[in-house]
């Protein structure tokens, strides 16, 4: 194995980051609203298709991890970009203001793509630096995060293209780009041989987070949603993604309200700039500094961490809006530890019950995601509509200090030896 030459693994990381930009696009559809609503469309018209998008990319990655096996992870990434960009050229060739047309092309088809290319980046991320899976991990989805700026602002303020070109051209455009460029990042998406190891790593030394080489097992997802560890990691993870996309939803409201009866003038615009600038970057930056911190604290131990300060910050934001430096101290704070559950909850998913088989079992969790997807901004919407915007805040901060505790009991899964062995 030493004498085989073998692809040098950095190429898995510029096309795990490539891939990832392109399915970054799920967070763009905002761009495309306004224009939307001029052509008479609802607000809740164009949230059911980020819906539906959210819905199936949650729901199509658990089919995905157990297609990955069959077919391959490069035919699957591949399959995913050719998905993704077809319904969006698709979308763009129907006219691009249909509202049926885009929540099967844009939606279903859409979301279905990204959830058949997102796990790819990280599951071969992860054979590929086994030294170092929280930093890969970390790097690959902080592409899906930066991706999201990119699309944004290319149809935007940057490119203009919507302006320019109008809606339809722009998804033509933008779903082509998504085919070549996942194309060309998934010609990286290749396992290494088997056996091989990166120079000087000995996983028979140290396993992060604590447990022992011993304890670290290979389940296929029938065994693992049958311990208990899969629950505590999925709750704890649902409650973190409620915190974040409940504080998503808020932030461009609450704080207006906060800072205009503190005196603040330009109200709107200071709220506005906590969400697009402050918090989108910090998303990012978050991803990939939480997923190195894991590397050597160990995943469970930066779990805890990072669910008990966005506790105690979440808590603490409803002062803290009502003041533009407090509020981009809040924002950047909840935005840095927002990106962090995804990477660290991959990585401990394979940490406790191994690599081999992550691309089917992070699907599982991250349908905790969707969970939270739901509540966290169902429940700062009912309780916005009321005005008590410091509620929703306090009940998502009490339930990441809760998240923080669940965490910490999870223990290196030697109580379930007896289920692969049945």
């Amino acid at each position: 194995m030493a004498d085989q030459k073998v692809m040098n693994r950095l190429w898995v990381v510029v096309g795990a980051i490539l891939i990832q930009l392109c399915l970054g696009s799920i967070y763009a559809w905002s761009v495309f609203t306004p224009s939307l609503v001029a052509e008479g469309w609802t607000k809740g018209m164009t949230q059911g298709i980020f819906s539906a998008s959210l819905a199936f990319f949650a729901i199509v990655m658990v089919v995905a991890g157990r297609m990955m096996p069959e077919m391959g992870p490069r035919a699957l990434a591949v399959s995913g970009g050719a998905v993704l960009g077809v319904g969006y050229i698709i979308a763009g060739l129907a006219g691009g203001t249909d509202f049926w047309s885009l929540f099967f092309l844009i939606g279903i088809v859409g979301g279905s793509g990204i959830g058949l290319a997102y796990v790819v980046p990280i599951t071969v991320g992860m054979r590929w630096f086994p030294d170092k899976k929280g930093l890969i991990t970390g790097l690959s989805v902080a592409g899906f995060g930066f991706g999201a700026t990119l699309w944004v602002k290319l149809a935007g303020a940057w490119g203009h293209m919507i302006v320019d070109m109008g809606i339809s051209k722009t998804f033509i455009i933008y779903g082509a780009i998504f085919i070549l460029g996942i194309i060309i990042g998934g010609f990286f998406m290749v396992f290494p041989p088997e056996g091989w190891r990166p120079p000087g790593y000995n996983p028979d030394a140290t396993a992060s987070g604590g447990a022992t080489k011993a304890a670290i097992i290979d389940l296929q997802s029938g065994q693992m949603l049958r311990t208990p560890q899969f629950y505590m990691i999925f709750f704890t993870f649902v409650f973190g993604a409620s915190a974040g996309l409940m504080s998503i939803g808020l932030m461009k409201l609450f704080p207006i309200v906060a800072l205009t009866a503190n005196g603040v003038a330009n109200a709107s615009a200071v709220a506005g700039t906590a969400m697009a600038f402050f918090f989108s970057i910090a998303n990012g930056v978050g991803r990939i500094a939480w997923g190195a911190m894991s590397d050597k604290l160990g995943r469970k131990k930066s779990i805890v961490i990072m669910m008990a300060t966005q506790g105690i910050i979440v808590i603490l934001f409803q002062w803290m809006a009502g003041t533009p430096a407090l509020l981009f101290l809040g924002a950047t704070l909840i935005g840095f530890n927002f990106g962090g559950n995804f990477a660290l909850f991959p990585t401990i998913t394979a940490d406790v019950f191994g690599a081999k088989f992550i691309g089917q079992n992070y699907g599982w969790v991250f349908l905790a995601y969707g969970v939270g997807g739901i509540f966290g901004p169902m429940l700062g919407g009912k309780l916005g509509d009321t005005g008590n915007f410091p509620m929703a805040f306090t009940i998502c901060g009490v339930l990441c200090l809760a998240a923080a505790f669940i965490i910490s009991m999870v223990k290196p899964p030697q109580s379930v030896i007896a289920i692969v062995s049945e």
